[in-house]
């Protein structure tokens, strides 16, 4: 296997945290690329040089500085409509992060389509942003929710859902690839059959945004979430792309400046789209700055990418079976070869928090707790766990290392217990 510079032709020490020394003079091993990527020197460089440069606001400047913003902001759009091949710009609303991004789903298009005894339809394995949102519609418009369950292999369980679609079902919104189990879910088929039932379908693509290639005119779905910071971008800035029809038909989320076309006393009218959803002044540096980390992806192709962390994903779970008492949850590689380059785990005996803790302080960081998926940890009757998740920047030396403080860790736990 080509090392990670010669087949992603990538320079690690493009990424300044991944760089920094730990407190025993090695380099921190970042095994949470899950919960938020790092970033690329050129996403930091493009932040500093709007701040530096052209910061104004847009689209209401007259002067030079506003038109150059605008045009950095508009050019943002317009490669995320590109990266998802949506139909057009206006198909893509920009918003604080994904969970808003399903938050605006839900109360424009939800709470105004939804009818009492409509049914929407989840996964047991869904993150909390993608559950209290439509528990919140549900109980205002006197819906129904209905989970799907996972079958003996941590995917989603098909069969159960096929029983659990019917005409009642008004929308079936799940994620793409699970941040717990990793599985990656048949968007397709899924979508199929609740088309078939008259049912529209929002996907979370938090996780496979920046893993795979993801076109949403080929899926046929609905809406679709993202988030800026798993895609080497910056914090806070996301995007919703839904299709301009639905759009254009329901009501704005936020009210304010920006998102109006004429203000009376008594009433307004809205702008255009996307505008319509962007109340107030946007995050314009985080959009320009998720631009550039998209760039970053691009240039080095998602082919590339998804080729590279399967090799990586197989190597850790060979390396993890290896452990004694390791409980893995999820689909195996050979399963899911579609899976993420994640592995989340337990050792019976030993608590979660207590290992990615001691793992810290060796400077190895994972993850620990329920993931924001605590009725996935209830499902299967587990109350925490630890995940480790992987990107293009991991290296085969990073999870030698990561399996040696593990091994280390269980037995000072297990002698200490």
């Amino acid at each position: 296997m080509e090392t990670i510079q010669n087949l992603l032709k990538i320079d690690k020490k493009d990424f300044p945290l991944l760089e920094n020394n730990f407190k025993n003079d090695n380099k921190i091993i970042y095994l949470d690329h899950a919960a938020t990527t790092q970033k690329p020197i050129q996403v930091l460089k493009k932040l500093e040089e709007y701040y530096s440069n052209f910061n104004a606001n847009v689209h209401r400047g007259a002067h030079q500085l506003s038109a150059k913003a605008t045009e950095e902001f508009e050019n943002a759009r317009s490669l995320i409509s590109k990266y998802v091949n949506a139909n057009s710009t206006k198909e893509i609303i920009f918003t604080r992060n994904a969970t808003e991004a399903i938050n605006l789903a839900a109360r424009s298009w939800g709470e105004f389509t939804l009818k009492e005894n409509d049914e929407i339809l989840l996964s047991i394995m869904e993150h909390h942003s993608n559950i209290v949102p439509w528990q919140m519609v549900a109980a205002k418009n006197k819906c129904k929710l209905k989970f799907i369950g996972i079958d003996q292999n941590g995917r989603l369980d098909i069969d159960d859902f096929k029983s659990k679609l019917t005409t009642k079902t008004k929308l079936v919104s799940f994620l793409h690839i699970s941040n717990t189990l990793g599985c990656c879910n048949p968007v397709k088929e899924i979508t199929k059959l609740a088309k078939q039932m008259g049912s529209l379908v929002l996907l979370d693509a938090c996780q496979s945004l920046a893993h795979q290639k993801l076109d949403v005119r080929d899926l046929g779905i609905d809406f679709l979430a993202g988030s800026g910071h798993k895609l080497c971008g910056p914090t806070g800035i996301g995007f919703l792309w839904s299709k301009k029809e639905i759009l254009e038909e329901i009501p704005p989320f936020f009210g304010g400046g920006e998102m109006i076309q004429d203000v009376f006393e008594e009433t307004s009218t809205w702008a255009e789209l996307p505008h319509k959803f962007e109340a107030g002044t946007p995050a314009i540096a985080e959009a320009i700055g998720l631009a550039e980390g998209i760039k970053y992806i691009n240039n080095i192709g998602l082919d590339k990418i998804k080729k590279y962390e399967n090799h990586i994903t197989q190597y850790l779970f060979e390396q993890l079976n290896q452990i004694k008492d390791i409980e893995i949850i999820g689909p195996t590689p050979k399963i899911d070869p579609n899976r993420a380059s994640l592995a989340t785990f337990y050792i019976k005996g030993i608590h979660s928090n207590d290992i990615a803790e001691i793992l810290d302080s060796k400077g190895v960081c994972i993850r620990s707790g329920h993931h924001c998926c605590q009725p996935l940890h209830r499902y299967i009757g587990i109350n925490s766990t630890a995940r480790v998740s992987m990107n293009f920047t991991t290296t085969k030396e990073e999870i030698n290392i990561f399996i040696n403080k593990l091994k280390e860790t269980i037995s000072f736990l297990r002698i200490n217990s």
